[in-house]
Order: C-alpha cells, then structure tokens, then sequence
C-alpha cells in the first residue's frame, strides 16, 4: 500500500523551478510519485514507505530551494 506525504516548498517561481523539484524527489528511493503544485508549494510524495524529511530536504536543497 502506498503512502502519501506533503511538503511545503519555498522559492519556487516558474515551471523550469518546478520541474527541477520533481526531477530531484523523484531520485529519492522508494518514490513513486511526485506531484507539485507551483501556486501553493505544495509537493505531494507517494511512496511504499513513509520518506524521511531529511532526504526530501536534501533533494529539494539540491534543486535549488528549501522546506518551509
């Protein structure tokens, strides 16, 4: 059963910002899916296992931005 987590990213302004995010989460293991919507920041991660925050904050901090 897969699970769903949301996470708030801040910065981001354009397409290019947001699919830089996705293009990073989605190398997290486990992932599965990466749904982000620009206007809110919101990042919706669905994977078979709950991810740590740690390795979402080092995927977006690898793109360019940061967790609220």
């Amino acid at each position: 059963m897969s699970t769903s987590q949301t996470f708030t990213v801040t910065g981001m302004t354009c397409g290019h910002c947001v699919a830089s995010v996705t293009e990073e989460v989605q190398e997290i293991p486990g992932v599965e899916d990466v749904a982000v919507d620009l206007a809110s920041g919101a990042v919706v991660i669905t994977s078979a296992e709950p991810v740590a925050r740690e390795a979402v904050e080092a995927a977006v901090a690898e793109a360019g931005y940061a967790l609220a």
